[in-house]
């Protein structure tokens, strides 16, 4: 990517922080806007971004590249608010976990320059731009999510744009496909663990857990404004694996019910088959 592109991140939390880092580490010329103050604050005295007390109007209007780090609720709202600043040339992305209630409504919004989503799969179960780190990305997966309305050359510099940052893996998918995707890999897993914390009062088992309960758990420590956004605005598809996933675990406990451990056997070779693969 051409060096002397403008980046402008807004919404300065852990994503946008850790793309801001790693993008002025490259040497891009990166700035950020963020309703908190002392968001700003941090990344300025720690040399994440270069915002030297210009209005919000100049940062979007001088800006290459916008990169929305915001909730699925307010994203559209922005882009309505601000869009008649933008460049003709911009390039406007995203990194939303859900994109079926936002892309078709930004890219009708925007009267200039051109909007391509991603959603780099990358995180913490921390937030905040003081946890910001430029290696977050480093083997991680990144999903550019083009539609009819997108340029191929627009594609191929988000690609770059992955490739600085260091992510792995850059695959290409539709919005429904990425949709249905993200539930079964996300979102599922994410209900899985808030289930299995919720379940019962677990204080008293933190004497006895091992590694299983942990590793399964992690997860749970969750966002809770942002996840229920994201769990929402995908529930068709989340109630649809929810509902298989419940199948799927009626299953076992029916073959642990009626002692059947040919059954138990084959489903466990299956699981062992299947999650070796991703170790490759």
């Amino acid at each position: 990517m051409n060096k002397e592109l403008t980046f402008l991140i807004v919404g300065l939390g852990l994503i946008g922080g850790s793309i801001a880092k790693g993008l002025k580490k490259e040497g891009y010329k990166v700035y950020a806007i963020d309703i908190n103050e002392e968001a700003i604050r941090y990344a300025k005295n720690n040399n994440i971004i270069l915002n030297d007390d210009e209005s919000d109007k100049t940062l979007i209007s001088n800006a290459d590249i916008i990169i929305l780090c915001l909730y699925p609720s307010v994203i559209h709202t922005w882009v309505k608010d601000n869009h008649h600043l933008f460049k003709d040339t911009v390039l406007v992305s995203d990194v939303t976990g859900i994109k079926g209630s936002i892309v078709e409504k930004i890219q009708s919004t925007m009267t200039k320059g051109e909007f391509l989503a991603m959603h780099p799969m990358a995180g913490k179960e921390v937030k905040g731009v003081e946890h910001a780190s430029d290696s977050i990305f480093k083997g991680a997966n990144l999903i550019i999510v083009p539609t009819e309305k997108n340029k191929p050359s627009s594609i191929d510099l988000l690609r770059d744009l992955g490739h600085e940052l260091s992510f792995k893996h850059i695959e290409i998918l539709s919005v429904d496909d990425h949709d249905k995707m993200i539930s079964f890999l996300s979102q599922l897993p994410h209900a899985i663990a808030v289930a299995l914390m919720c379940n019962r009062n677990n204080d008293h088992l933190i004497r006895y857990t091992g590694d299983s309960f942990r590793d399964l758990t992690r997860i749970a420590k969750i966002n809770a404004d942002l996840w229920s956004e994201l769990f929402i605005s995908n529930k068709e598809n989340l109630c649809d694996d929810i509902d298989s996933f419940i199948d799927t675990l009626k299953m076992i406990k029916d073959y642990v019910k009626t002692e059947d451990e040919d059954k138990l056997k084959e489903m466990f070779v299956v699981s062992k088959e299947r999650r070796t693969n991703f170790d490759k």
